[in-house]
């Protein structure tokens, strides 16, 4: 296996997830910032142009973060970090899904339509005036997400899980810009300040 990783918080994902659970993989850098990844070259490997992919021995390549994370569990089952069971695996699913949708997605667009706008103007549509709003749903959402939280110290329970990894990854990105997580939000900052989680 090889993957094609870059900056942001999409490939960080697929990093740590690989490093939570010991798996060792060759990496290739993609530079995102000059365009590499929208040049005919990587496209013929991932037609969406994103990074991370996951290319296997096969030469099959696997896109998005949560389907490569969860083909990596499939392959490395220990330690689990979607589920053992049936039961474990949805509420995992579903966390994720959460987090993915309701967080994730909101705080990286307000991101690309206005910090970002000069690298994915020309790359992407962007709606510049849904900035504002798009990073207060994410700031409504975590808000939820810390009551959910109360009394556990994981997204989905009291272990570490893909939703966890997910939602640190994009916390600590969006930290860097100019989205930082309401301090009131605590049992969502002893997640992001006191995690030992490594990152590749």
């Amino acid at each position: 296996m090889k993957l094609y990783t870059s900056v942001g918080p999409n490939p960080r994902v697929v990093r740590m997830f690989l490093a939570e659970k010991g798996v060792e993989v060759p990496m290739e850098e993609v530079d995102i910032r000059s365009g590499v990844n929208r040049q005919p070259e990587f496209l013929a490997k991932n037609p969406s142009g994103q990074s991370p992919a996951l290319e296997l021995d096969s030469g099959a390549v696997i896109a998005e973060i949560t389907a490569i994370c969860e083909y990596v569990e499939d392959m490395h089952p220990e330690p689990a970090l979607v589920g053992t069971t049936a039961e474990e695996k949805a509420n995992t699913r579903m966390w994720t899904r959460r987090v993915d949708l309701n967080i994730c997605e909101p705080l990286a667009g307000g991101f690309r339509f206005s910090e970002g706008l000069k690298m994915f103007q020309d790359r992407i549509r962007c709606i510049p005036e849904a900035s504002d709003g798009l990073k207060a749903a994410a700031q409504d959402k975590l808000t939820w997400l810390n009551g959910e939280m109360e009394g556990r110290e994981f997204v989905g329970g009291d272990s570490i899980s893909m939703a966890d990894v997910l939602l640190f990854c994009f916390l600590d990105f969006g930290q860097m810009v100019g989205q930082k997580l309401n301090e009131d939000n605590k049992n969502i900052t002893c997640l992001l300040y006191t995690s030992d989680a490594a990152d590749e």
